[in-house]
Formats: C-alpha cells, sequence, structure tokens
C-alpha cells in the first residue's frame, strides 16, 4: 500500500513535471510567435520604407525638375500610336518589323524624352498665360523652362529654334533636341471664343495629316486631304464671315538629326510633290489656318537666323565675321538661332559680321512671315515617327 502511495506520489510528480514542462514549451512557443510578429512587422516597415523611395518624383510648380530625374529607369512614356492603313496593315505583324524597332529602341527612348519635356512645358505655359503678358516674357519663360527640363548640354540637349509666337491668336512653335534627334511642335491660344473655329480649323486638319502620313504615302495626297478639311470651316470675326484658308507656301517636314528642316515637305494645300514618305522617317506635321490670303511673305525686322547646313568652305575677310562664326559652330552648329541668343552667349557688336556671314551665304536669315495685314492665323504641329510596324506620335 505503502509503495501504491509512493508510486502514485511519483507519478505526479512526474505528471506536474511534464505539465511544467509543456508551461515552458508553451510560453517558449509564446514568445516565439510574438517576436516573428515583430520581425513581420519590421520587414513590411522596411518594404512600405523601400516603396516610398521607389516612388517616382513629381514635377514642381512651376516645372523645375529635370525630366530624366522623373523616370529613374530611363525610359520614357510612349507616344500616341496609331497603325498604318491599307497596303501597310501586314506591318503591324511582321515579325521582322518588329525586330528592326528592337534595334531602334534608344532613338526612341530619346524621341520620347523630348515629347516629355514638351509636354510638361506645353501644360506649364497653357497654365499662366493670359491676355497682357509681355511676348519677350513669355518667349524666356518658356525657353528657362525647357532648358531646365531637358538639362541643357551644349549640343547633346537644347534649344532646336528660337520659340516662335505671334500676337493675337497666339502661336506658341517649340523645338528642342536631344542627343542630335529634334521634336517639333506648336499650338495657337485664343482668349476669344470667336476664333474657336479658326483655331479647330488647324488642329484638325493636323490630325488628319498625322492620320494620312504613311510609308510609302505620296506628300501630295497628305496635303490635298489636309487642305480638304481645313478649308471646310468658317469663321465669323465681328460680324463678317471668313473662309478658313490653308496657307500655300508654309509647309510641314522632315526632320534629320542636327537639321530640323532635312529635305522633303508636307505640303498643306493639294498639288504637291508626288515623293514617297519613307520608314524610320521623322515628320512635322505643321498647318496654318488663315482668314486672309493663304499666302504670306517676309516681312518686318529679322532676328531668327541659321547656319546653312550645305555651306562648305567659304573665306572671311573680316577678323570680326570670321570669329562670330566661330561661335555660332560652337554653341548652334546647324541648328537656328536668334539674336538674344547671341547675347546669351556674350556676343556683342554683332549685327555687321552677322550681314557679312549671310551674304557670304554661310547663314541663312529667316525674318518674320505675314498674312496680309488684319488677317488672324492659327497653327497646331506634331512630331510622328514612321517606325517599321506603326506611327508614333511625339
Amino acid at each position: 500500500m505503502a509503495n501504491e502511495t509512493e508510486d502514485a506520489q511519483v507519478s505526479l510528480e512526474e505528471k506536474g513535471t511534464v505539465e511544467l514542462e509543456n508551461g515552458v514549451e508553451d510560453a517558449v512557443n509564446g514568445l516565439s510567435l510574438t517576436q516573428k510578429e515583430e520581425e513581420v512587422a519590421k520587414k513590411k516597415k522596411k518594404k512600405n520604407k523601400s516603396k516610398k523611395k521607389k516612388e517616382l518624383p513629381e514635377q514642381t510648380d512651376p516645372p523645375t525638375i529635370p525630366v530624366v530625374d522623373l523616370f529613374p529607369s530611363g525610359e520614357f512614356p510612349q507616344g500616341e500610336i496609331q497603325q498604318y492603313k491599307d497596303d501597310n496593315l501586314w506591318r503591324t505583324t511582321s515579325e521582322e518589323k518588329r525586330e528592326l524597332e528592337r534595334l531602334d529602341k534608344p532613338m526612341y527612348n530619346s524621341l520620347r524624352q523630348a515629347a516629355e519635356v514638351h509636354r510638361q512645358v506645353r501644360k506649364y505655359i497653357r497654365s499662366i498665360l493670359k491676355p497682357g503678358m509681355l511676348m519677350i516674357d513669355l518667349c524666356e519663360t518658356l525657353e528657362n523652362t525647357l532648358r531646365k527640363l531637358i538639362s541643357e548640354n551644349g549640343l547633346q540637349a537644347g534649344i532646336a529654334f528660337p520659340t516662335g509666337c505671334s500676337l493675337n491668336c497666339i502661336q506658341m512653335d517649340i523645338k528642342h533636341m536631344i542627343r542630335r534627334y529634334i521634336v517639333d511642335c506648336a499650338f495657337t491660344v485664343a482668349f476669344n471664343p470667336m476664333f474657336d473655329p479658326l483655331l479647330e480649323a488647324s488642329r484638325e486638319a493636323t490630325n488628319t495629316g498625322i492620320k494620312e502620313a504613311g510609308v510609302d504615302v505620296r506628300l501630295c495626297d497628305v496635303g490635298a486631304a489636309i487642305q480638304e478639311v481645313m478649308e471646310s470651316y468658317e469663321v465669323e470675326i465681328n460680324g463678317k464671315v471668313f473662309q478658313v484658308k490653308s496657307i500655300r507656301n508654309l509647309n510641314g517636314h522632315s526632320i534629320g538629326r542636327y537639321q530640323i528642316h532635312a529635305g522633303k515637305s508636307v505640303p498643306i494645300v493639294k498639288g504637291g510633290e508626288q515623293t514617297k514618305m519613307d520608314e524610320g522617317e521623322l515628320y512635322a506635321i505643321e498647318t496654318f489656318g488663315s482668314t486672309g490670303k493663304g499666302f504670306v511673305r517676309e516681312d518686318l525686322e529679322c532676328s531668327h537666323y541659321m547656319k546653312n547646313f550645305d555651306a562648305g568652305h567659304i573665306p572671311l575677310r573680316l577678323p570680326r565675321a570670321k570669329q562670330l562664326l566661330a561661335t555660332i559652330n560652337k554653341h548652334f552648329s546647324t541648328l537656328p538661332f536668334c539674336r538674344r541668343y547671341l547675347d546669351r552667349v556674350g556676343e556683342t557688336k554683332y549685327l555687321m559680321a552677322l550681314k557679312n556671314l549671310c551674304d557670304a551665304g554661310l547663314v541663312q536669315p529667316y525674318p518674320p512671315l505675314c498674312d496680309s495685314k488684319g488677317s488672324y492665323v492659327s497653327q497646331f504641329e506634331h512630331t510622328i515617327l514612321l517606325r517599321p510596324t506603326c506611327k508614333e506620335q511625339s
């Protein structure tokens, strides 16, 4: 009996020990779970922090952050894609053409970077435009913003043409370049709804030109389609009705590396060249709608100039002309410039030397172009790339 009691006590002691050990294990497991939860929470915090770090920076207002810093991956947004029509539909699914595009990806990315700069600058300028602004202040603001966003770097990244502008129906023509590739776009703003049909005419005519453009398309066919849309519009100004006319001696154009006008012209009236567009070409599709004669002439004081792309060596007698040509070669090469730009790089008392360069045929002057007095003109322009499989609009 005594042995049974002792055995029972031992059994109880062992059971108590087991229960105690289980309790310790449970406590340890409980502590382990708590530690795991804390570790998971810490990891979540780290992930949240890393997510915050990976978030793309937002552009300031006014824009000051270079676009390249807004896209750390180095990949820029693709532009609007339009498919080819009719006989070129096969290009969309051609594996051979897709491979060609993969090889040209760096060029596409440079154009997309320039296009993103244009979109941000255009958005900002539209937001600050108001009646009474000085045109020079508007141009300076636009160009300074452009220089910041494009990360201006000499002939690698900069303005490809001085900003073009006009009064009343305010036209802003912006051209800039990244790694030799130029994007050329323009828009018009009017503060009086009376001019809305005029703006709509040139906007829709430009969209039509983009729609009709394509590989193996004849330039004259694009011009005919543009004119048909443009001249289907009328605008009533102060009680008088005007048919909107395409300005027949202004054109769109092909764009080359460091060359704003690369040789092919895209007419905006019928009867133009039979020349065809080619795969891989870059075009500025731009249209001008006018309430005047539909024909412009050179007028007023010249301020825009460009070194002739094909100009060979021409001996110069004036030392000052030689010095100015060296400045032009260094800062602008064959890209257009204006007097403000010469002032900006430190040139002074250069008018005689500049005239000498123009007279010698080394530099081409580009004076303002005007339609008949009292007329109004609207302009819209986009750059398109004729990719092997589709059209991409900047």
